[in-house]
């Protein structure tokens, strides 16, 4: 029986004999794939470019802003140029994103010129570059992405899609742009206060949405298809929904200082770890709905092969998962000095410890078993729930040592 096979009985193990057809790759993406000369060999003029301007500008936020940053903020830094020029090597639209991210953000700052008042008297930063500014932008690429993949999806239409993506992409670059002015805002609020704007529900609702954005637009261009788009945005179209509420009911965009268990360095490393695994998982889920409709003839023409979605999910897991192990042990790390214990059965704690059994046996089940088709898909929905729950259910039906997350 091959794998995606719409008979009930999708849990066989595809034997190894069996053919898996390829995505459909561009030239460019090819010539990169079969290349078989070592990967340094590979690299151009620009390539090595990019590498100077990432290590140039990695020296001047370093003597820029060292009166800001601590030791750890400095090693962060510095480990963080090589991981970006190998990231710009591997996947070259990124070096946009990254270069357009550097540009606004210096420029945001330059117009603060150290007064935080004039986030409302600067056109600039009164309707784009603050960090309510920029979000509130993010949000409004994302809802209009998400309308024209749909568009792009029913209509089979090639320029709905393109616009999609390109309005994502746009969704990316305001949204980190947002986070950086925030950044900056926390310190020009008092020294005391600055901090990575990672610490409470309204930022990391941005994280996650600028998180699973470019796990998916990486899919997208690696399998050469827009047509998952429309059902990826739907669960940021539903982050940024929260996150315009929660922006209005609580007046979460304002900036707070730490309360005294989110001031460590460990936060720094947890978080985007953690939050890295949700925007998997959850980009998996999504495929999962994507499955189970082809499986089942609707939109079967339009979205890609079967094969396709079980490999994109299973990827999906598997990267969230390696991330979700680590942010677990990170947090347990944490908990050792801030608490004193390793682990305390704290309500935030046994839903993290449950969300990873559930994709641990997922994987288990895949690896060993050979799960695959639309019993796969239906556990990575329902891992979706799970993974909500422990993200945003706790925080409000439960309470613990993790209570300063509350609703």
């Amino acid at each position: 029986m091959k794998p995606g096979s719409s008979s009930p009985d999708a849990t066989v193990p595809a034997p190894a004999a069996i053919h898996r057809p390829r995505p459909a790759f561009s030239a460019d993406q090819r010539s990169v794939l079969y290349d078989d000369r070592p990967f340094l060999r590979r690299l151009d003029a620009f390539d090595w470019l990019f590498a100077l301007a990432m290590v140039a500008g990695a020296g001047f936020v370093l003597s820029r802003y060292h009166a800001y940053m601590n030791d750890y903020d400095k090693l962060v830094l510095a480990c963080s140029g090589p991981a970006f020029v190998v990231l710009g090597w591997r996947w070259k639209p990124v070096r946009l994103l990254i270069a357009g991210i550097a540009a606004l953000s210096l420029f945001a700052i330059q117009l603060y010129q150290g007064d935080l008042a004039r986030a409302d008297s600067t056109f600039f930063l009164k309707y784009f570059l603050s960090s309510q500014s920029a979000i509130l932008c993010m949000s409004t690429l994302f809802v209009l992405a998400t309308l024209f993949y749909w568009i792009g999806l029913l209509s089979r239409s090639e320029s709905g899609g393109a616009i999609g993506t390109k309005l994502t992409w746009a969704a990316v670059l305001m949204g980190f742009v947002g986070m950086m002015a925030r950044w900056y805002e926390s310190y020009l609020i008092g020294a005391d206060v600055g901090h990575i704007p990672i610490s409470n529900l309204y930022e990391v609702f941005v994280l996650f949405c600028l998180i699973t954005a470019l796990f998916y637009l990486y899919y997208e261009q690696h399998y050469n298809t827009r047509s998952l788009g429309a059902f990826v945005l739907l669960v940021i179209g539903a982050a940024v929904g929260f996150l315009t509420w929660y922006s209005i009911t609580r007046d979460a965009q304002q900036i707070q200082p730490l309360v005294p268990a989110l001031q460590s360095w460990w936060m720094k490393i947890h978080v985007p770890a953690n939050f890295i695994g949700y925007g998997s998982f959850a980009l998996s889920a999504m495929v999962g709905v994507a499955y189970l409709l082809k499986e089942r003839g609707v939109l079967g023409d339009r979205l890609p092969a079967l094969d396709v979605l079980d490999d994109v999910m299973y990827k999906s897991i598997a990267v969230g998962f390696g991330f979700f192990t680590i942010a677990t042990i990170l947090g347990a790390l944490w908990a050792a000095q801030a608490w004193g214990g390793y682990w305390s059965w704290d309500p935030k704690e046994t839903w993290a410890l449950i969300v990873w059994l559930n994709y641990a046996a997922w994987l288990h089940m895949r690896l060993m078993k050979g799960l695959r088709g639309h019993v796969a898909a239906r556990w990575a929905l329902a891992g979706l729930l799970i993974t909500t729950f422990a993200f945003l259910g706790v925080n409000m039906f439960l309470s613990g040592l993790h209570s300063y997350g509350r609703l």
